[in-house]
């Protein structure tokens, strides 16, 4: 059981736990999936939000190496490209959207006078944009994101973070990375059903959440 009375210090993924991902990411994988199609390195089909969702948590490198490893560096580069312009023009277009509840949870955690840190496996312009879409400076501590430790795992970036704050510390999020972060790394960890995970991915979390809106029970 999570002392929840005692926690000091909150990690939150940010995709699949506070952000609607899938708003810009199914849009964006499946037009750089087109350009596959065209460039003769993939067969045409259909992909389903829950298909695309796995990829979802992973890092850009990560996600590459394990969807398709033999890719041409040029034409992973060129799709990579295409995702990440793609999902910025989105978000211009006031595409992105956090999860009922989110800011408002970061909000009343905060004022509670909790250590809240960002930590996501994402890329630093990503970072920045959402950052001025909704002012998540004003809620973090810090914002972490993979790139700037050369998308090294989530759990070694977490060892590294984690000591500039004060313990008892949990990290909250939806996929295998934030729960093997957590376990690694002997911190507690609340997994978010609602999100991206896959099946049995959030098994060992102290917690699992349907709703962010949830956390008001236990802080």
């Amino acid at each position: 059981m999570i002392p929840y009375h005692k926690i000091q210090t909150i990690f939150f993924d940010y995709d699949g736990t506070l952000h609607d991902s899938m708003q810009l990411y199914g849009p964006a994988f499946r037009k750089a999936y087109d350009v596959l199609v065209k460039e003769g390195a993939a067969e045409d089909r259909t992909w389903s939000d829950q298909e695309i969702g796995y990829w979802l948590g992973y890092n850009p490198k990560d996600m590459w190496q394990s969807f398709m490893p033999d890719l041409a560096d040029n034409i992973r580069q060129q799709c990579s490209n295409i995702i990440g312009e793609e999902m910025i023009s989105l978000m211009n277009q006031g595409k992105a959207k956090l999860y009922k509840g989110a800011l408002e949870m970061l909000d009343y955690l905060q004022r509670l006078g909790l250590h809240l840190i960002f930590i996501s496996n994402c890329k630093v312009y990503y970072k920045e944009c959402h950052n001025r879409l909704f002012q998540l400076d004003h809620y973090f501590e810090e914002m972490v994101c993979s790139a700037e430790y050369q998308f090294i795992p989530k759990h070694e970036i977490l060892g590294q973070v984690m000591k500039q704050y004060p313990k008892e510390m949990v990290i909250i999020g939806d996929r295998k990375h934030d729960m093997e972060a957590g376990k690694l790394n002997h911190i507690y960890t609340i997994g978010c059903s609602y999100g991206f995970g896959q099946k049995g991915e959030l098994d060992n979390a102290d917690l699992i959440i349907k709703d962010i809106k949830e956390l008001y029970q236990y802080f």
